[in-house]
């Protein structure tokens, strides 16, 4: 299986701005640039986008994991933060750190931290990272 995505970008880096696109549609020519990801200004960044693709990979493979392990999900909700920063006379993504908060009636704490830890190991984005990637995983009511 082969996913696509796309990014067009014109101009100068500080100045200049592009678009992405994802095959699914969901992201059609949305908007990312030099203020959106080292200032406040409008449009998506590569982090962002990064970080949304590794919650929702954790979050998938979490909900497998638990459910091979006789669980049901009832929610999970995960929150990447992204590290990027200067090293050098560049910039890298050096961590990704995941917070996860999850209902799932009938698990214990340590179950779920064990479950946790498999489904940060083994999410496909996480095995892509080569980042630090970190976890703080809770059960909630």
């Amino acid at each position: 299986m082969i996913k696509h995505a796309s990014a067009v970008w014109s101009g100068s880096i500080r100045d200049g701005g592009g678009t992405i696109s994802t095959e699914t549609g969901i992201l059609d020519q949305a908007p990312y640039g030099f203020k959106s990801r080292f200032k406040d200004g409008p449009g998506t960044n590569p982090e962002e986008l990064i970080g949304a693709a590794h919650a929702a990979c954790f979050s998938m493979a979490l909900a497998m994991m638990l459910g091979e392990a006789g669980l049901t999900v009832e929610k999970i909700e995960t929150t990447a933060a992204i590290t990027f920063e200067k090293v050098g006379a560049g910039f890298e993504i050096s961590a990704s750190h995941l917070t996860v908060g999850a209902r799932v009636p009938g698990a214990t704490a340590q179950q779920f931290a064990e479950i946790a830890e498999r489904a940060k190991a083994g999410c496909p984005v996480s095995k892509l990272l080569k980042a630090n990637i970190t976890l703080a995983a809770a059960l909630t009511a």
